[in-house]
């Protein structure tokens, strides 16, 4: 396991493998504004220790990857899709596992309508369908759209951008456990320490969609695993289970009282769901 600087897609991207590259991929894409490190080094010690080549890597403008002059991102979310198919080939993997988390089960929805050659199979997770749709969802929580819009937070002062994220990762968490402030603050004060420059990671709230596909959900031709937590404040359980119906033969995985990401409380259920669906999709795929 080490850090490895590649170049992807034209850029410099930070990547991290884990487990033995013989062993099936596995791709992790995290949601807009997390770098690798939000997947846990023992969430993905948990897939290698199950027979998976597990890869994380940071977006642009998150931890040591290249890095945009804040409020001027200067690609678009097209380029965050096209990012993960160049991950894939820096490793020389031709199609892997890919398991998207928020934003970043858009991007894994995206690849896989326009680059389906590079995915054995989809796990999506805390997302919603990525494509148009004539749907009724219900939006996210009154208290989230309070703490989105009134939250103060200075970008040029450390611990208030630390405070900040502490607060913001307890109203994800969904309310309904515990919420273990310590090993939070702990995460987020290294995901600052590391980064390049913290503060270009709101370009990801500027971005534009780019080129986005016009092919509908039902065209996803992968085995899918849908993972929603029933207390998700962003995405209520209604978007998971959109996506479960309108993808071809996806399974939905609801984790009670779980709220939004991947927290450690359930690292257990997801990487035992992450493996079972994986092997199940190599097998029937002759792996």
């Amino acid at each position: 396991m080490a850090e490895r600087m590649i170049e992807a897609n034209g850029v410099e991207l930070c990547t991290e493998s884990f487990g033995d590259p013989a062993d099936s991929p596995v791709l992790l894409v995290m949601g807009i504004g997390g770098s690798m490190l939000w997947w846990g080094e023992g969430f993905c010690r948990i897939l290698a220790g199950g027979g998976r080549f597990v890869i994380r890597y940071d977006h642009r403008d998150t931890g040591r990857s290249v890095t945009s002059k804040p409020g001027c991102p200067g690609y678009t979310g097209a380029d965050l899709v096209g990012d993960a198919a160049g991950v894939l080939d820096a490793y020389e993997v031709s199609a892997a596992h890919v398991v998207g988390v928020s934003a970043g089960g858009a991007f894994a929805q995206l690849l896989a309508l326009e680059f389906a050659e590079r995915v054995l199979a989809l796990v999506l997770i805390s997302t919603s369908p990525a494509t148009p749709g004539d749907r009724d969802l219900p939006p996210p929580t009154d208290e989230f759209g309070q703490f989105v819009s009134t939250a103060e937070v200075d970008w040029s002062d450390r611990e208030s951008v630390i405070e900040y994220l502490v607060a913001y990762s307890r109203l994800l968490a969904g309310g309904r456990r515990p919420f273990d402030e310590a090993a939070m603050r702990e995460l987020v004060r290294g995901d600052v320490k590391r980064a390049r420059d913290f503060g270009a990671t709101r370009n990801h709230d500027l971005l534009r969609e780019g080129e986005s596909s016009n092919k509908p959900l039902s065209s996803v031709n992968v085995p899918t695993l849908v993972i929603h937590g029933t207390a998700d404040p962003m995405f209520p359980l209604e978007h998971g289970e959109a996506l479960a119906e309108e993808i071809p033969g996806a399974r939905l995985l609801r984790l009670e009282d779980a709220g939004h990401g991947v927290d450690r409380a359930d690292w257990a259920a997801i990487g035992g769901g992450i493996l079972e669906h994986s092997a199940s999709a190599d097998r029937a795929g002759g792996r």
